[in-house]
């Protein structure tokens, strides 16, 4: 069950980092939710990191490190697949 739920939160980080993310990105859906996977646990190892993991309430500020995290991958993994043969 753990896995279905980091693919939902990762298709939500996903697609909220590509709106943070300046102009368009031509990646597949399917790459989006791995981003935003990998861009969650980035975010939640800085959260720790940073000492804000865990705060009263919702989590405002782990959200924005993962969102920010994918969005930085958004942002330089988009150029790489644009570039790809297809």
């Amino acid at each position: 069950m753990s896995i279905l739920w980091a693919i939902i939160a990762g298709l939500v980080i996903g697609l909220l980092a590509k709106l943070v993310v300046p102009g368009r990105q031509p990646i597949p859906l399917w790459l989006t939710v791995v981003l935003g996977v990998i861009g969650g646990m980035i975010g939640n190892f800085l959260a720790s990191a940073f000492g804000v993991a865990d705060t009263r309430g919702i989590d405002w500020i782990r959200h924005f490190f993962q969102i920010g995290a994918a969005a930085v991958l958004i942002g330089l993994v988009t150029p790489l697949w644009s570039r790809r043969k297809a």
